[in-house]
């Protein structure tokens, strides 16, 4: 399940899109989607951290995309803040299924994670503007 922080993250990336150019007021963004600033903080953190955005402080400063709408995608922008998307907790990176070689339900979570993994990752931003 994608939380209110994924969800969120999108419509912060659709609003940089959106009103891009120099950097906005956090403030700005916080207002326009009706989303609490405090919790937008922790959110482009993230974003931040994933070299996602750019911050900057002081006089005129705010927050601005790395790169074009078109070069990122939805999935890239879920996994900064969800991590990875996985559907069951088997299919991790991290995880080693002891089952894995009798499990007869692998192959139908496996074939289900590519859906979801493709879908999200051959959206991209600029789909939603």
């Amino acid at each position: 399940m994608i939380s209110t922080k994924g969800r969120y993250a999108l419509r912060v990336m659709i609003d940089l899109a959106e009103h891009g150019g120099g950097p906005l007021p956090l403030k700005d963004i916080a207002e326009r989607q009706e989303i609490s600033k405090k919790y937008l903080e922790i959110i482009v953190k993230d974003l931040v951290d994933k070299n996602l955005v750019k911050g900057a402080s002081g006089k005129g400063g705010g927050y601005r995309l790395c790169k074009n709408a078109d070069d990122y995608s939805v999935g890239e922008i879920l996994e900064a803040t969800e991590g990875p998307l996985n559907v069951v907790a088997c299919l991790a990176a991290d995880q080693t299924c002891p089952r894995a070689k009798s499990c007869k339900t692998l192959p139908l979570w496996t074939e289900y994670d590519k859906m979801v993994h493709g879908f999200f990752f051959s959206k991209k931003l600029s789909d939603l503007l």
